[in-house]
């Protein structure tokens, strides 16, 4: 995965369409999560106690003379990831999903999530809070505020989007947005807060870039230069990847991602580098031309100072770009309308989305190695899960060590999700040293992980059984592997957008009433982020054009007992048509097999079937080198088991060495 798969505007309505058909907390019958109608109420292990937590922050909302205060669940930049210093709502709820919003009152506190946390949240949630399954913020703050209350946010932290629906339904109702740059969660957490983070940030070799930061800035000036009258004369750059591709630079101030806190206002003749300077070394200084004042000088100047610069910027005679789905309002806000030049995504944002031909070889050598490394992880779990010896748990860690032991690489690209039988139903699951389950012959396991490596980051998902999968588990397995094949090998006009093309994912599994609520697939970066904007299959994402890459994930979960996902990475390429045209297809660069004992031949069509073998042919002359050259002969061996032809006409048998792999899953902003 990448965790959440769906780009979600949760303000109102936090739902996303995305139902997972999750049971009712009070009647789950079970002890891992909360039920708050007993007496005394019952809190599982994992709740947290948010009672001073809580009461701290309603001193803050009194001081400040509010009625309410709402609490995002991003930074200052709309991250997906936010770093520990920026976990302000799950510090203060004990929910740590990454998607979900609270709002607190002098006397309630109420979280609003998609239904892929349901489950989570009663398990992390004590009894102070209310859980919303349904409805919209701004209907519960309008009921719980009296006329003439004020209700609190920090401007950083909401995005214009999400503030002008807000402000929309509160306007007119006696109410108040108030917009407090103060964060009085942080007052509230005081020194408990993790600090900033302070690693150096550093410029990537040059042999892992595909252009130079000066090209890169010469191209956006080229944008602005030919943009449509009027032309701006800045772009402001707020999303922490942007900043990051721009300079060539990278750090790991977030979580399996390798940003630092950063904004960039770049002029026609000028560029401003917000950050903190004190993490560049002299040799990174010297790289970014910081001792000039030309146009090709990079000006630092310090984080915090980001409002106030843009603030002084905008009083002049000038035109500032935004792209408004990462711009926050605390920005937005300083800049006078008639200034401004909105955007849904930044020039950066789109000429990031399409890599170039560089740029694409580092892609691909990078999915190689990663191949290898799921390679081993599955010939690891054959091995050992029989002699019961293997947990969710346990089996993250080692592939996520697995990866760190790879050339190139920073670790993992998101949390590992492992999950065995009924956790895999939970899209999001991932196991905790406290909370995990065995590893067991007579369940589905389901791996959803990814690597960064500094030419390029892997997200892949696969699902296996060891023992004797059930004929409907088999189904739903193949059905989902033809949904995934239906769209790998579609050829459909240039410049389509990846909606159009979803359907072709889902197909199958509707053809028997069968479905999945989470997004098709996401972009993916060069070292960067796992979920990259703005690719992808949804309506918000922008139309498929040659050098992209994304992910292609179709899934199926059957709530409380078992979950299938296989999600590859595919680059979008030209293809080869009868006639001429500008048609494109996807090449998928993912190299490992699928579960040979999940797969039932006779549902697959003879185009499935020859597209697999192919896919097959494929795997064995790009990984099969590799492990030859490692002489990991036991999992080339497993490789060459795996990938042979199948047959429409002969059953596939299986030994017990013949199951498993991995595929990803891009749990794409459900923004995650």
């Amino acid at each position: 995965m990448a965790q959440a798969h769906w780009h979600c505007y949760p303000w109102l309505v936090l739902l996303c369409a995305c139902a997972w058909s999750y049971p009712q907390a009070g009647s789950l019958g079970r002890e891992d999560v909360r039920n708050c109608s007993s007496n005394p109420p019952f809190l599982p292990v994992s709740a947290v106690n948010t009672t001073m937590r809580l009461a701290a922050l309603r001193q803050q909302i009194q001081a400040w003379n509010l009625s309410a205060y709402i609490i995002p669940d991003t930074d200052a930049h709309m991250s997906e990831y936010i770093g520990k210093h920026d976990e302000r709502r799950t510090w203060i709820s004990g929910f740590s999903g990454t998607a979900g919003v609270a709002v607190v009152t002098m006397r309630k506190a109420a979280l609003w999530t998609d239904s892929r946390y349901w489950t989570q949240a009663e398990r992390q949630m004590d009894c102070n809070w209310e859980l919303h399954r349904e409805g919209n913020i701004p209907s519960w703050v309008l009921a719980e505020v009296p006329a003439e209350g004020r209700v609190g946010f920090d401007p950083f932290l909401l995005s214009v989007d999400n503030w002008e629906d807000i402000n929309l339904e509160i306007k007119g109702s006696k109410r108040h947005l108030v917009s407090v740059t103060t964060n009085l969660v942080d007052l509230a957490w005081g020194s408990e807060r993790p600090p900033l983070p302070s690693q150096p940030i550093y410029a990537l070799p040059e042999e892992f870039t595909g252009s130079t930061w000066q090209e890169k800035v010469s191209t956006i000036r080229s944008y602005m230069k030919n943009h449509t009258t009027p032309s701006p004369t800045a772009v402001l750059l707020s999303a922490l990847d942007e900043t990051a591709w721009l300079f060539n630079l990278r750090s790991s101030d977030i979580p399996y991602n390798p940003f630092f806190y950063s904004y960039t206002l770049l002029t026609d003749s000028s560029i401003r580098l917000f950050v903190n300077k004190s993490r560049f070394s002299l040799e990174t200084l010297q790289y970014l031309n910081t001792n000039c004042t030309s146009s090709m000088c990079v000006q630092l100047e310090d984080y915090s100072q980001v409002r106030e610069s843009v603030k002084a910027y905008a009083s002049g005679d000038v035109m500032i770009l935004i792209g408004i789905s990462y711009t926050n309002y605390g920005l937005y806000e300083v800049i006078p309308k008639e200034k401004l030049i909105i955007n849904i995504y930044s020039p950066v944002m789109e000429v990031k989305a399409v890599k170039n031909s560089k740029e694409q070889a580092l892609l691909k050598a990078s999915h190689v190695r990663d191949a290898v490394v799921v390679i081993q992880y599955l010939v690891w779990l054959e091995k050992n899960v029989p002699k019961g010896t293997v947990d969710e748990f346990s089996g993250a860690e080692y592939i996520d060590d697995l990866r760190w032991k790879e050339n190139f690489s920073s670790g993992p690209s998101f949390e590992t999700i492992s999950a065995s039988g009924l956790n895999a139903a939970l899209a999001h699951y991932s196991p905790t040293k406290e909370l995990h389950s065995k590893l067991s012959s007579d369940e589905m396991y389901l791996v959803d992980s990814g690597g960064q490596y500094w030419d390029g980051t892997t997200d892949i998902t696969r699902t296996v059984h060891w023992g004797t999968p059930t004929a409907f588990q088999k189904e739903a397995y193949t059905r989902v592997l033809m949904g995934n094949i239906d769209l790998s090998r579609i050829i459909f006009p240039a410049a389509t957008s990846g909606r159009l093309l979803d359907v072709l994912a889902r197909k199958a599994l509707w053809e028997v009433g069968l479905s999945y609520g989470h997004g098709t697939g996401h972009g993916i970066g060069n070292f960067l982020c796992v979920h990259e904007w703005p690719v992808g299959f949804q309506s918000n994402n922008i139309a498929m054009n040659k050098g992209m890459f994304t992910s292609i994930e179709p899934g199926y979960y059957q709530d409380g007992e078992f979950g299938i996902r296989l999600e590859d990475v595919a680059l979008v390429v030209e293809a080869k048509t009868k006639y001429p045209g500008d048609y494109l297809t996807f090449e998928v660069v993912s190299f490992v097999p699928y579960d040979r004992n999940l797969i039932d031949v006779s549902l697959l069509s003879p185009e499935q079937l020859q597209y697999l073998n192919r896919y097959y042919q494929t795997i064995r002359e790009k990984v099969g080198p590799e492990l030859q050259r490692r002489q990991l002969l036991e999992e080339l061996a497993w490789l060459e088991e795996h990938t042979k032809p199948l047959s429409a006409m002969a059953p596939h048998t299986t030994s017990l060495a013949s199951l498993w792999v991995a595929s990803t899953l891009a749990i794409l902003s459900w923004s995650n």
